[in-house]
C-alpha cells in the first residue's frame, strides 16, 4: 500500500512563517488559500513543486532556512541563557523572536 507523502498545507504555512496552524485553518476554510490554482480542503497534502498562494501572493520556503542574525545590546538584570525554564528573565524571552 503506498502512503500519501506531502505535507499539509496548515503545518506547510507554518513552518514558512506565514501564519500558526489555526490561523492557516481559518485561511483555508474562508478560501483564500491556494495550490496550483485550487481551493484545498483542510488537511490537502501539498508535494514539492506545487504553487501555494494566500490572497494570490505566492508563499514560498524559498527563505525557511535563511540564518537571521540579531545584534543585542543587553540589559543588565537579563540572563543570557536559552534555558526558559531555570531563569526566569532570559535573554530569548526578553527579544521574543518568533524562531530558534
Amino acid at each position: 500500500m503506498e502512503e500519501n507523502k506531502g505535507t499539509r498545507i496548515n503545518k506547510y504555512l507554518s513552518e514558512v512563517g506565514y501564519c500558526s496552524r489555526r490561523a492557516a485553518d481559518k485561511l483555508i476554510e474562508q478560501g483564500r488559500v491556494t495550490i496550483n490554482g485550487s481551493v484545498p480542503e483542510l488537511g490537502t497534502k501539498i508535494h514539492p513543486g506545487d504553487v501555494v498562494k494566500v490572497n494570490g501572493t505566492l508563499v514560498s520556503d524559498a527563505d525557511k532556512d535563511k540564518p537571521v542574525y540579531i545584534a543585542f545590546n543587553k540589559p543588565v538584570g537579563i540572563v543570557c541563557t536559552t534555558d526558559t525554564r531555570v531563569e526566569k528573565d532570559n535573554i530569548i524571552d526578553y527579544i521574543n523572536y518568533p524562531s530558534r
